[in-house]
């Protein structure tokens, strides 16, 4: 009987939101590990060897790390496309009213930071890496507000997820129009090719998932030749398939509920390995106080909090939105602070920006230190403010 109760639980641990967050967590504790064990510089070299097949015709063969950063992130960001597209369509973004307030947070949550590290880090060598702050991990933020449990409303649960979704495509914008290299006009009129077959195929009502997929991995290519980062390509893939504002269930939403658990957890907790094997040495101490480690503190757990909550209130202020259900002013506080836990797309920012090793190390460092006070600030914070307050028990 014990063992069915057990059996049970985890199962429905697996199936909660939180779930990929958690391991998550493990992955980048195991991580950081092996890079401060004897096994560390065997797994350097593994992720440093190419694999793959290359010919006159075709150059697939890459470096484990980066078959990980632009190869399985692309399937990331094809999960991350569909749940943008379903959102448009049927969720939290479908109308004007819905849309303005996660709008407006993510907008102020994306902005406030960006400045604060360009302001630390003007006309030094690691200005590029003002988006390094923008991002927010939707899986670290949901596991910690997960943990809160019934101290916070499910209206508020419901708009960080709307936040984060536009905080993501926030984040591949920044990717698509900044963080790519020489482009190679060749290549993206070959992905542009594919991208209006696709648009065809949704126009003439193709419900096949595989012919979605398929030029899908064509348009990979074509755009990782291109200068663009490969991963672009799984959104423009996910906004292309078929979805209805109804309850039937479409391919897009098919696709989506078929990548939740791959991508939860295998492929997060892969990138998470490959990314967070950051090996300590005392002048990583001393990167904090740079302008790099400061820029990346300060936006992430000043920058963030401030944006979110100084442009949500203007958003209401100015009669364009109101306050989720349930929710005050001083939540959003909290929330604001939960979303400075950049860690994944932070990470994946950082590795674009800088190809100087010792630039990407501080730059990890950071963000785990960052992301790390912001999750504990967060939650204490929001532990405290709704510790008087009883919600529903689906909180």
């Amino acid at each position: 009987m014990l063992q069915k109760i057990n059996l049970s639980s985890f199962r429905d641990f697996l199936k909660s939101g939180s779930a990929g967050g958690f391991i998550l967590m493990a992955c980048v504790v195991l991580s950081l590990l092996i890079a401060n064990s004897p096994l560390g510089p065997g797994f350097e070299r593994f992720l440093a060897q190419e694999i793959g097949y290359e010919s006159d015709f075709l150059q697939l063969r890459y470096p484990v790390l980066l078959w990980i950063n632009d190869g399985l992130m692309a399937v990331f960001f094809l999960l991350v496309g569909l749940e943008i597209k379903r959102e448009l369509v049927e969720g939290e973004l479908s109308s004007f009213k819905q849309a303005a307030l996660p709008v407006f947070a993510a907008i102020g949550g994306m902005l406030v930071p960006a400045v604060i590290y360009a302001l630390f880090n003007q006309g030094t060598t690691t200005a590029n890496g003002w988006g390094i702050p923008m991002a927010t991990d939707i899986a670290f933020a949901i596991a910690v507000v997960t943990l809160l449990g019934k101290r916070v409303p499910l209206s508020l649960k419901v708009f960080l997820t709307a936040l984060a979704i536009v905080d993501d495509l926030g984040a591949i914008l920044v990717i698509a129009l900044f963080y790519s290299s020489e482009m190679h006009l060749n290549y993206l009129l070959y992905a542009a090719g594919v991208l209006v077959l696709l648009i065809i195929f949704n126009r003439i009502g193709v419900k096949n998932i595989w012919l979605y997929l398929l030029p899908g991995v064509a348009m990979w290519y074509f755009i990782h030749h291109s200068g663009i980062h490969a991963t672009v390509a799984g959104v423009l893939t996910a906004l292309t398939l078929p979805t209805t504002p109804d309850e039937t269930e479409s391919p897009l939403e098919k696709l989506e509920h078929a990548l939740t658990k791959p991508v939860n957890f295998l492929i997060m907790p892969i990138f998470a390995l490959a990314n967070t094997n950051v090996r300590f040495e005392s002048e990583m101490l001393d990167g904090l106080t740079t302008s790099l480690g400061l820029g990346i503190i300060a936006g992430l757990i000043l920058g963030k909090p401030i944006g979110i909550v100084f442009f949500s209130w203007l958003s209401v202020k100015l009669g364009i939105s109101s306050l989720p259900e349930g929710t005050r002013w001083i939540q959003f506080l909290g929330l604001g602070l939960l979303a400075g836990i950049g860690f994944t797309m932070s990470i994946f920012i950082a590795l674009l920006s800088f190809s100087e090793p010792t630039f990407q190390t501080q730059a990890k460092f950071a963000i785990l230190i960052a992301s790390l006070l912001a999750g504990i600030c967060g939650y204490l914070f929001l532990r405290k403010v709704g510790a008087a307050n009883t919600y529903p028990e689906e909180a």
